[in-house]
């Protein structure tokens, strides 16, 4: 049984830790956050839905227990990873970091001792994101409910399980880079492009690997025969093997409701995306991100 810190609803919509022992509520499970918020801690929520921070770090969201307190299952071809523990726990969790240790994990995927990360937790991105959005993030997940759980080790092949290897990949396969408006776009395609290259990381799942478990890059988005829960992920440039035909309004109403244009439903690891995730933002992020995908370039890459 997991152990949660009692928590008390703020104005503002936010949690806090408090003095009574209680189970996971559905308002920590409820929040949408608010990009548009004076409050850090709202503007964080909203980053952490963005991210995909719920789905990839609690063990199974449709429980509504345990919330970011890791565990869950991240299968790969070199073994199984699992989600860590986020919450502010000051053991098992975050609770002993800094601002400046979670902006080193996600820019340099690095732990606050120097340890180097694998690249199931997707630094390869987030390193894009911005000191303010970072900041935010970090005010979030310093005040949901700390959870006592201790990280369960990853289960992986030999070679793989060899930490001093990771230092090497990074060295061969990660740059840190910093988003760059492109002026001849108008800000609502600015605004998906940072998104989505970025906090929601779509290229890390929707892009084949090399053998080393680099994004293969004249591949980014166009799908993969194996994603993180087995499955086939598809490719989602506007290519007739992608999502040609599809609308600003489709998209938008794919990672809303996930429903696509057909009348087909998401299944596996992007349902969970949509449900803990893309199915909170706001409009206009969904449609920035829509018309972001659709500009992208066609690539031809079929994924049966």
């Amino acid at each position: 049984m997991h152990e949660v810190a009692g928590v008390h609803a703020i104005p503002g919509g936010h949690l806090v830790p408090g003095v009574n022992p209680a189970p996971d509520t559905l308002a920590v499970w409820d929040l949408r956050g608010d990009p548009d918020s004076d409050d850090p801690v709202e503007r964080g929520a909203y980053l952490a839905r963005l991210g995909n921070c719920v789905a990839c770090h609690t063990e199974d969201p449709e429980s509504r227990t345990g919330f970011m307190a890791g565990g869950k299952e991240i299968e790969s071809p070199f073994g199984t990873f699992y989600g860590t523990n986020i919450t502010p726990h000051p053991d098992d969790g975050i609770g002993g970091w800094t601002e400046a240790d979670l902006r080193r994990s996600l820019r340099e995927g690095r732990g606050p001792d120097g340890t180097h990360y694998y690249p199931s937790f997707p630094y390869t991105a987030f390193t894009g994101m911005t000191d303010g959005d970072i900041a935010d993030l970090y005010a979030f997940l310093q005040a949901i409910p700390p959870v006592a759980r201790e990280n369960r080790p990853h289960d992986l092949s030999f070679l793989a399980g060899i930490r001093t290897g990771v230092a090497a990949w990074k060295a061969l396969n990660f740059r840190e880079w910093s988003f760059e408006p492109d002026p001849a776009q108008d800000e609502v395609w600015n605004r998906g492009a940072y998104l989505s290259q970025a906090v929601a990381h779509c290229a890390e799942c929707h892009s084949p690997r090399t053998r080393t478990g680099a994004v293969v890059e004249d591949l980014r988005y166009a799908g993969a025969t194996e994603g993180a829960d087995g499955n086939r992920v598809p490719n989602i440039t506007p290519d007739e093997t992608g999502v040609a035909g599809w609308t600003e309004r489709h998209m938008s109403r794919y990672l809303q409701f996930g429903m696509t244009p057909d009348g087909d439903f998401a299944g596996g690891s992007m349902a969970e995306v949509i449900n803990e995730g893309t199915s909170f933002l706001t409009d206009d992020d969904l449609r920035a991100l829509a018309r972001y995908i659709l500009s992208l370039e066609p690539i031809r890459n079929e994924i049966n």
